[in-house]
């Protein structure tokens, strides 16, 4: 990402517009402070759903709601030149479908 300082990923609730309230204590992710895994090509995949899926590796992964909605903010401290020139953009958010009968993907 093309911040100088850090990047944060963090989750709110539509109705409070306050962070989502999750097990996780804060509903965020940062480059500073998570110990995310990164991609060979030095990109990162976030997994957003109220249950990990089992290709998310554990700290990747921030905690939504089953049944209610959300909505993130995706923050750069610093932005550097490629932000604001337009040739770099954040990757969609993709639905994961679950393997295993029963379960709920994200």
């Amino acid at each position: 990402m093309p911040a100088q300082d850090f990047w944060s990923v963090v989750v709110y609730d539509p109705q409070t517009r306050s962070e989502l309230q999750t097990s996780q204590p804060f509903p965020s992710k940062n480059s500073q402070r998570s110990e995310l895994a990164r991609n060979t090509d030095g990109s990162y995949d976030l997994y957003f759903g109220p249950k990990q899926p089992p290709e998310s590796p554990p700290n990747n992964e921030i905690d939504t709601i089953e049944g209610k909605g959300w909505f993130g903010m995706l923050r750069l401290y610093g932005p550097l030149a490629p932000w604001f020139e337009k040739t770099w953009r954040p990757g969609e958010i993709e639905l994961i479908r679950a393997a295993s009968p029963g379960a709920t993907g994200l």
